[in-house]
């Protein structure tokens, strides 16, 4: 319900609405446009997807509210050939459907809802009719409505942590290890075995705890999420190729997989619990029903989908159903997928498929309904430039990386050739396609990455020193780097750089380091142990370190107040006087033991947050972490459950804390160098990006088999797997073999590696500093020991037409 509506006369209204579909292009008015069918907006990096969207909506639920002739504005597009309009409509949906929104993330639900809330209040127009989701909000509000449907009670399952699933895949490994010993036997022995024992005791545990989780965790996800059953791929393992190759080993991996697969799902049913693909099948599992699909169908008028590159399977196969009319099976649904193939980059580690959209854009340009949101206004011309030579040459090189889908006829490049463009000069974004920076592009050779270090520092505090109101950051491909450089730019005397930020007045900000671990999770743990057992002199002066570090107490000698705790904690009248710094610490400690006996454990945590002075965010992630311990212990509440739980948590998994300022904000302040990986910068930009480190290995690199399990051959079971069970999804039978899966699997991940290079590259706006050094470690667990490393085949490429690159940039005056 909206309140505080501006009023506004019809003619205003009209006025409004013209303008916010003179602010979108020719991409995205076409989603403002649009009226019934399936479209597709392929959109190039800095395009304004989620603006776009966010305005477009509001256009079409004003439009649909009002009445095009009471909204003044035109819509839809006119079709040149009636035969495009066969199978669509829309008189089917009751007149209080609504527009579905869906994306990836929380904060991007939230973002999108006010953006649109804010248009409609600017119209006078009530925030309804559109409902934004993640796709498994929507699944879970779906399966619970209907729990006889769907087999999901809350009441009864847990969804399971990622903690509870690792013990499920150890337990399912031993139990397939012990149902299984001839398979089993063939992996030990490998390519070849001598029967040593020490040999077979090594092979043993890289087999238990190495290879064969890995093979589960990755083929459960990746079969569910294709909404393959057990099986289902205990029959696809028939279907793979056998080539008389001498040095392949046959380990029938899908068969393997299958095994594992089914008592993975045994366990979660046993123990009551289920996973975030459940979700998606007990929505499928509703919506099979035809009157329950037939009520949501008729209260969808059409489905948004956003960030669709990264879709699987199964959430596709449910938004088509939910945008289809109902008992229209026929009928063409009213579905807009908004996405990027180029932007595809969590595919070989998650079940995504950027196949699937770019399949989903080749049918929709068919009908002519795909529109293609080109124009971007976040880089200068020399960016757009360079990203867009990356494409070509990235597509020139490895168009045969990938084997042809779905047409036998055209083989999917690594990139979809798709180029962008400066917006118009009349384009309302301010500063659209600023100057650049120098030449815009500047691309270094190093000695060695000690040096990289130092000329980015350097040429950091050139920038912001002369633009104080602008933006830096470090795009790493993996966090081991982003704590090399912070290390380096935080101790600047010790290695001898020959600039301190910090006396610069720059802030350095780690993005790793702030999501490696949570401090909420530990520092409650050591409290409660000390509750738990406060004449410990180990939890006691853990308990009284947590106090000092946040300050309540003052530092002092805490050897000296543990060594007798009794002592300490309750003095007696013939001690002597306790100083005021001791009396201070007792006085916290003594309060905390008196909240222990009279609050319920499920109180505690956040008693103890309160205690420990948390700021906002520290307070809601200290709330996350009691829900998640209650629901562990559910039924066993505990003090000792309560510790073990946590326990578990902090030493074996990372707690995502939660953050009440807005993630973007901390991560673009001004004369602040930003640390963070690729992955992480999608959908950010800044002025000045930095990329160091592109050598060959890392981007585009291979895919590695550890030294420890190279006795099966040289290849992973994991990625074979998910290699076969990708080719039958896309129908490619006879499915491929071993060493043919291995190969396809590496082509995934070279294609992948240049679009997460892609990706980078596009997030500067001013100005975009690559480099490689000549001596790099081979692996950054060890970046001390340093070895010659060749660049990353696109930077020679990039000199080569781009020569103005390695010019040495003027001082800033």
């Amino acid at each position: 319900m909206s309140i505080n509506l501006i009023q506004v006369t019809a003619a205003q209204r009209a006025q409004i609405l013209q303008q916010m579909r003179s602010r979108l292009r020719p991409g995205q008015q076409r989603m403002a446009d649009w009226q019934a069918g399936p479209l597709a907006i392929s959109a190039v990096p800095g395009s304004g997807k989620s603006t776009g969207m966010a305005i477009a909506v509001a256009i079409l639920l004003a439009t649909r509210s009002l009445g095009s002739q009471d909204s003044g504005i035109e819509i839809g597009q006119k079709t040149e050939n009636k035969e495009q309009e066969i199978g669509l409509g829309q008189e089917e949906f009751t007149p209080n459907s609504q527009l579905l929104l869906v994306t990836f993330t929380r904060s991007a639900v939230a973002n999108l809802k006010s953006k649109i809330r804010e248009h409609l209040r600017s119209l006078s127009i009530a925030s309804q009719g559109f409902m934004v989701y993640t796709l498994h909000g929507l699944a879970l509000n779906i399966a619970t409505r209907h729990p006889d449907l769907s087999g999901l009670d809350l009441n009864r399952l847990t969804l399971v942590s990622p903690n509870q699933s690792s013990r499920l895949i150890r337990t399912c490994v031993e139990q397939w290890v012990a149902a299984h010993p001839q398979s089993y036997q063939r992996l030990l022995e490998g390519r070849q075995f001598d029967g040593e024992e020490t040999e077979r005791l090594r092979r043993q545990s890289v087999l238990r705890t190495e290879v064969l989780p890995d093979l589960a965790y990755t083929v459960i996800h990746e079969a569910k999420s294709s909404g393959l059953l057990p099986q289902q791929l205990y029959e696809l393992g028939k279907n793979v190729t056998r080539h008389a190759i001498l040095d392949e080993a046959d380990y029938d991996v899908l068969t393997i997989a299958a095994g594992l697969y089914e008592r993975y799902q045994t366990l979660l049913r046993q123990r009551g619990f289920l996973d975030y693909d459940d979700m998606i099948l007990a929505a499928l599992r509703v919506l099979e029903n035809s009157s329950a699909r037939q009520l949501w169908q008729s209260q969808i008028y059409a489905v948004f989908e956003d960030e669709a590159q990264d879709s699987s399977p199964l959430q596709t196969r449910l938004l088509e159903i939910l945008a289809t009319a109902p008992n229209q099976a026929d009928r063409l649904p009213n579905l807009v997928r908004v996405g990027d193939p180029n932007q595809a980059i969590n595919s070989t580690f998650t079940p995504a498929d950027p196949a699937f959209f770019y399949e989903f854009c080749e049918r929709c340009a068919l009908t002519h309904r795909l529109a293609e949101m080109d124009q971007a206004g976040r880089s200068t011309q020399a960016i757009i430039d360079a990203a867009n030579f990356v494409l070509t040459w990235v597509n020139d090189r490895y168009a045969n990386l990938q084997p042809p889908i779905p047409n036998p006829q055209s083989p999917i490049l690594p990139f979809r050739p798709q180029y962008i463009h400066p917006v118009a000069p009349d384009d309302p974004q301010e500063d659209a396609n600023p100057d650049p920076e120098g030449t815009g592009l500047e691309i270094r050779f190093p000695p060695d990455i000690y040096q990289t270090v130092n000329l980015i520092g350097l040429r950091v505090a050139e920038l912001l020193t002369h633009y104080p109101d602008r933006r830096a950051a470090v795009l790493v491909r993996e966090n081991r780097q982003g704590r090399f450089i912070a290390d380096l730019l935080q101790n600047p005397d010790f290695y001898h750089l020959d600039i301190n930020l910090k006396q610069s007045g720059i802030e350095l900000y780690d993005v790793g380091q702030r999501d490696r671990h949570s401090h909420v999770p530990a520092e409650i743990l050591t409290m409660l142990q000390f509750l738990d057992r406060p004449h410990s002199p180990d939890y006691l002066k853990a308990a009284l370190q947590v106090l000092v570090d946040r300050q309540l107490i003052p530092t002092q000698d805490l050897n000296a107040l543990v060594s007798f705790p009794e002592q300490f904690l309750y003095p007696g009248p013939l001690d002597p006087p306790q100083p005021d710094p001791v009396r201070r610490a007792r006085r916290y400690c003594v309060s905390l033991l008196k909240a222990r006996l009279e609050l319920p454990h499920y109180q505690l945590i956040p008693f103890l947050a309160m205690t420990l002075q948390y700021e906002q965010s520290e307070l809601a992630t200290a709330d996350k972490l009691a829900e998640r311990i209650i629901h562990q212990t559910f039924g066993d509440s505990s003090m000792a459950t309560v510790l073990d739980a946590l326990g578990e948590i902090v030493r074996s998994e990372r707690f995502e804390a939660v953050e009440m300022e807005e993630p973007e904000s901390r991560l673009l302040r001004p004369r602040q160098l930003t640390l963070i990986t690729m992955h992480k910068a999608k959908g950010l930009d800044w002025d000045f990006v930095f990329i160091p480190f592109l050598h060959e290995q890392v981007i585009p690199g291979r895919l590695r088999v550890l030294p420890q399990a190279q006795f099966l051959g040289d290849f992973t079971l994991s990625e074979v797997a998910r290699a076969q069970i990708r080719a039958s999804i896309h129908g490619m039978y006879p499915l491929p073999d071993l060493l043919s899966a291995w190969q396809r699997a590496e082509s995934l991940k070279i294609a992948e590696e240049f679009r997460l290079l892609y990706v980078a590259m596009t997030r500067a706006k001013r100005l975009l500093w690559m480099s490689a050094a000549h001596k790099a470690p081979f692996s950054w667990s060890k970046p001390e020991n340093l070895d010659d490393r060749a660049p990353c085949p696109v930077l020679p490429a990039l000199v080569h037409q781009f020569p103005q690159s390695m010019s040495h940039p003027s001082k800033l005056n």
